[in-house]
């Protein structure tokens, strides 16, 4: 009787040891991300108004763009990491190698669009006469760095896969040092203005993707693994990230909606809207560490032909995804009074910001949750589910956030709406991760 207890203890220590092990040096490097942008604002910044405006909308498209390739990540972590589950290394790089070539490919589409519409799409994001001509000059050189980015992130997968998120972090924080610095001396020391910032990501950036590819060949060469073209693989990528992609637009288009809304609500609301989705992102990178544990752990189980392993890692990362939430809610609920006037000084957006944020940290919990679980599917394969869910959500959502300003409600009846919309994702990863039909063992799918 006492030899259960004791096996469920060891088995909870050795899920957490994992989950430790993967999350905090995720959530590193993806803290390490926005930093990027940060730090070119921060050099751009000095240079005048006109072209920090521009740097601010130059980099919300190449954001756009990089993020609606997320599942370059993605889909290759749960491939790769149910192939180490199998204990088949050479396929599993292999995999992860076609996710690379899929994400080169990509990134010479993009740049093939970017650079002769980099006008028409600044004007379309409302650019203003001045910031113009540093939006499209901007645009236009980073853009050269998008297949670098997107290398990025499908090696990224392929590492996350291999249980591998320390690598991630050290080339985060490098390539932030070495975005900083070369920002620093081409746009000062050359006098390169906001060229010089964007040539400096582009060098950051495509020495980052460097540094991945030697990994990546590295652990290739040793295994026998191809570093060719697989028309084959690089189809399975595709089929893999389609759903994902569908899932990414949908929640793209939930903020952009919530964005809209906002400011139809005046300008106290959306000044008020724009810290608190500052504040709600920077919470997401917290859980969505242990969302890319998930991925990586689930994956391995299934691929491992383990799937009561599965499950008890599912319900114990979903345990530390409640108590994560919990923890972060207490701490908005606490530091708002200190966090708000940070950003702003105007008692009336403080006024209009505050109660909003209570709003956010009652949802955290939900957050934990939800972020949990839509990793856990994703290291399953599940993206056909988990596009038709998000699907779900936005119809939900979109009448009720429209519906706010129409019946008078404010700031807080909005993100009222926002947990609404986080509470129908939980209920549908809730009853799917309780169906079991996600459980699909093998090295695929």
């Amino acid at each position: 009787m006492t030899q259960a207890p004791a096996a469920t203890k060891t088995a909870r220590r050795r899920h957490d040891r994992e989950i430790v092990a993967l999350a905090v040096p995720a959530f590193g490097a993806l803290v390490a991300e926005p930093l990027f942008v940060m730090a070119d604002s921060a050099i751009v910044g000095h240079l005048g108004t006109s072209q920090l405006a521009g740097l601010a909308v130059a980099s919300s498209l190449l954001m756009t763009a990089v993020s609606v390739f997320v599942f370059l990540a993605y889909a290759t972590t749960a491939a790769v990491a149910r192939r180490v589950g199998a204990g088949d290394l050479q396929s599993a790089i292999r995999q992860g190698m076609d996710g690379i070539w899929l994400a080169l490919l990509l990134g010479a589409a993009v740049i093939a669009i970017v650079l002769p519409t980099a006008p028409a799409l600044v004007e379309l994001f409302g650019a203003s006469h001045t910031a113009a001509p540093y939006a499209i000059t901007y645009l236009r050189i980073s853009s050269l760095g998008i297949p670098a980015m997107l290398v990025v992130l499908a090696a990224t997968g392929v590492l996350r896969g291999l249980q591998d998120t320390k690598t991630p972090l050290y080339v985060a924080v490098g390539g932030f040092v070495a975005n900083g610095a070369l920002n620093a001396g081409l746009v000062y020391g050359a006098g390169l203005g906001i060229a010089g910032s964007a040539w400096g990501t582009v060098i950051a950036q495509v020495a980052m993707a460097a540094v991945y590819l030697f990994v990546v060949v590295r652990g290739a060469r040793r295994h026998g693994a191809s570093l060719r073209p697989d028309a084959a693989g690089i189809r399975a990528c595709v089929q893999a990230g389609v759903p994902l992609l569908v899932r990414t637009l949908s929640l793209r288009a939930i903020l952009m909606i919530a964005t809209a809304v906002a400011a139809r609500l005046g300008d106290a609301d959306i000044a008020a809207h724009q810290i608190i989705i500052s504040l709600w992102s920077l919470l997401a990178f917290a859980l969505d560490a242990i969302a890319i544990a998930g991925q990586a752990i689930i994956g391995r189980y299934l691929g491992a032909d383990d799937a009561q392993g599965a499950r008890d890692a599912c319900r114990r990362m979903v345990q530390w995804g409640i108590a994560a939430g919990v923890v972060l809610g207490l701490l908005v609920i606490v530091s708002r009074p200190l966090f708000i006037p940070l950003f702003t000084n105007d008692q009336v957006v403080q006024n209009v910001a505050l109660p909003a944020l209570l709003m956010v940290a009652l949802s955290q919990p939900i957050c934990g949750i939800v972020f949990v679980l839509d990793g856990v599917l994703m290291g399953a394969g599940d993206g056909p589910y988990l596009a038709w869910a998000m699907l779900v959500t936005l119809a939900v959502f979109t009448p009720v956030a429209l519906l706010v300003p129409a019946f008078g409600g404010g700031l807080t009846a909005l993100w009222g709406a926002m947990t609404l919309m986080m509470t129908v994702r939980m209920v549908t990863l809730w009853l799917r991760s309780r169906s079991g039909r996600w459980i699909v063992t093998g090295a695929t799918r």
